[in-house]
């Protein structure tokens, strides 16, 4: 049940234009969780059009309050917005923090308050973003040119996790000369035979040559994914989802080795109460530790994107995204759910 805790003053009500978010798409709330839609895209929200296929977010502290940002997977008309809330979840405003980026799809908020934006394109890049607005986004080119999947940032080793969105696919990490300094460093590769958990790592040769040989064709004995998507990291695990078969993987920092502990993707979060979302199903699934827990699943051909919880941990937002068939057309929506996520993840 999609319930509006915040009456029909709320943003979007049953009055809305553009109708209400349809009440089958998400199954029922857990008890003590409630929600609403705080962007549509096309429509304005805190200043600012919202832009259309929202996909990756992340939240920061702000202040009092906190701020959601969202990339934009549009072909060439990519880029990052950004929504600043008040301490009781009123919209203070909305902004721009990167434009003109191909698909930006992969995202990932760096301990320094960066927001990390990779475009899922061929050589794409990933563009370090402010998501306060101040300072203006910079390409981290050391960090590989290639079809950004998903990335995550491990302050425990001072490395960047990234997974490669191709059928054929590998998982990198990139160690920065300076952790906090993303301009140079090294990138490597994760090396393994397929179906054995122990791996390695190897130096990628030329990670930033645009045209030149894919980054998975330029180490021998690359471990391949078949597509990887979503990453996040939690208490030395890597969990990262393969969109092509639907699996979950582990990778265990500390002993270097893999599994997959999940048999079907749904999505993997970070931190308590963490949140990510994919898979057909648009299954949000909450990872703490080693533990990961179902918490709900958009239905009837939707999907989800760019889950984050707020930095007080009592809120999650991501976006839905309409069937692609769906008649009349639907626009996507950006959502907040409140609630008490670090009980449910200690259950």
């Amino acid at each position: 049940m999609w319930v509006d805790p915040y009456g029909p003053g709320g943003p979007y009500g049953q009055d809305h234009p553009g109708g209400p978010f349809p009440p089958e798409v998400l199954r029922a709330l857990p008890p003590g969780f409630a929600g609403r839609i705080v962007a549509r895209s096309g429509e304005r929200a805190g200043g600012v059009v919202w832009h259309a296929a929202p996909d990756g977010g992340g939240c920061f502290p702000d202040g009092d309050g906190w701020i959601y940002v969202s990339n934009c997977a549009l072909p060439l008309l990519g880029g990052v917005t950004a929504l600043r809330f008040a301490p009781d979840g009123t919209l203070r405003g909305g902004y721009r923090i990167l434009s003109g980026a191909d698909r930006s799809g992969a995202g990932a908020a760096t301990p320094w308050h960066t927001w990390l934006s990779g475009e899922r394109t061929p050589y794409g890049r990933v563009f370090e973003c402010d998501p306060y607005g101040l300072r203006a986004p910079m390409p981290r080119l050391a960090m590989g040119l290639f079809t950004h999947g998903g990335v995550a940032c491990d302050p425990d080793r001072g490395v960047v996790y990234l997974t490669e969105g191709e059928p054929d696919g590998c998982l990198y990490r990139f160690r920065p000369d300076d952790w906090g300094d993303l301009t140079t460093g090294v990138l490597e590769v994760m090396v393994g035979d397929p179906g054995e958990e122990s791996v390695a790592w190897e130096r990628v040769p030329i990670p930033a040559l645009p045209d030149h040989v894919p980054l998975r064709e330029q180490v021998k004995g690359a471990r391949r994914f078949a597509g990887g998507g979503d990453c996040r990291y939690s208490d030395g695990l890597v969990w990262f989802v393969t969109e092509g078969d639907g699996r979950v993987w582990a990778y265990d920092a500390v002993r270097e080795c893999l599994t997959a502990p999940h048999g079907t993707a749904g999505g993997s979060g970070g931190g308590s109460g963490g949140g990510s979302g994919g898979g057909a199903d648009g299954e949000i699934t909450l990872v703490a530790g080693d533990r990961a827990v179902p918490f709900l699943r958009v239905t009837g051909g939707w999907s989800v994107a760019g889950p984050s919880v707020s930095p007080a941990g009592d809120r999650l937002y991501f976006s839905c995204r309409p069937p692609r068939d769906a008649r009349p057309a639907l626009a996507p929506v950006t959502v907040e759910v409140r609630g008490p996520f670090r009980d449910l993840i200690r259950a």
